[in-house]
């Protein structure tokens, strides 16, 4: 998962309450400065007396030539190594990405941090944004709270949509409101999720609810962030999930509350490359699954032949983990 640190130094009451309020994931101030930084808000701080320490936990490392390389590889192996450089933008970090370092870099504006994220198509998951500029800082904030992991969905054909009698549905009510062709992966399998649609639609029984997923019952696994899944029994407020629109793009959501009920529910069946694949979900109108344009598709309308997105991975999972191994779950 992607994170973005906001170096305040020196101190900048502005610039740390637009790091807070833009959603970062950590600030950088000098020593003795952590404590102010904890009474404007929750968060972590990187400093000599922060949450993480600085020349222990965290150390900079000026690279001046390739053989620094694997000594970056090996002391980021148990420390955050912030990379300096004088040409951060492309050797360095290409050839660091590629053998596996896990690096922050060092950015001044959104450009920077845009190629960091980039480079070898992977990027660095981690950057350092260091400016002064307050504009600049809320446009890299937005920019990161909107980008996240794409996810690669694929059109399956729906072969048999029944009945199955009553379980506990999950409806996962989360802090964002989702827009058309939004909404969560959940299925039976860890390897084969269905694209379940926020009900963010219209009808003449019940009023639109943008910030839910009436995802499944409860034993059916999500996706959420850092390429982990989880049942859904398992998830609660303050959680992240994964939340996806129907051309792969992602952002974090945070759930709010679960509500768990007795519903009727149906079984969905489809098939991708020869693949049978279900999930099963509440039998009523206002569920929906995502067709490959992007559109909701009520459960109660699906028919054989008709195309909806789910995203397939190869291996299995332990405890929510992807492993390379061969599991087969019907």
């Amino acid at each position: 998962m992607r994170k973005l640190w906001v170096k305040v130094d020196p101190w900048d009451k502005k610039i740390v309450t637009t790091a807070l309020e833009g959603g970062a994931d950590g600030i950088m101030v000098p020593k003795g400065f952590s404590q102010k930084v904890k009474e404007l808000g929750r968060i972590q701080t990187i400093s000599e007396d922060g949450d993480l320490k600085l020349g222990k936990d965290v150390v900079f490392f000026t690279i001046k030539s390739g053989e620094d390389e694997e000594k970056i590889v090996k002391l980021s192996q148990n420390k955050h190594v912030i990379l300096e450089c004088t040409d951060w933008t492309v050797i360095p970090l290409e050839n660091l990405i590629a053998k596996g370092a896990k690096v922050i870099a060092q950015v001044r504006d959104l450009k920077e941090a845009q190629t960091a994220f980039g480079i070898l198509e992977k990027g660095v998951e981690h950057v350092l944004f260091n400016t002064d500029d307050v504009i600049e800082l809320k446009k890299a904030l937005s920019w990161f709270g909107s980008e996240g992991d794409k996810i690669s969905l694929q059109a399956a054909e729906i072969v048999e949509v029944r009945s199955v009698g009553m379980g506990d549905r999950v409806c996962v009510d989360t802090c964002t409101s989702m827009d058309m062709g939004q909404g969560m992966l959940v299925g039976n399998s860890s390897s084969a999720l269905f694209l379940i649609h926020a009900e963010s639609i219209s009808n003449p029984y019940v009023s639109p609810r943008p910030f839910r997923v009436n995802a499944g019952p409860v034993h059916s696994y999500t996706r959420i962030p850092d390429g982990k899944t989880k049942y859904l029994s398992e998830l609660s407020s303050g959680d992240p999930v994964m939340i996806v629109d129907f051309k792969g793009n992602t952002i974090t959501g945070i759930v709010g509350r679960l509500k768990i009920e007795k519903r009727p529910l149906m079984l969905v069946k489809a098939v991708f490359k020869g693949k049978e694949i279900t999930s099963i979900v509440q039998n009523a109108e206002t569920i929906r699954l995502t067709s490959p344009d992007g559109k909701a598709v009520s459960v109660v309308n699906l028919s054989p032949g008709d195309k909806v997105l789910v995203a397939m991975e190869e291996g299995g999972r332990h405890f929510g983990i992807k492993i390379e191994e061969s599991i087969t779950e019907k």
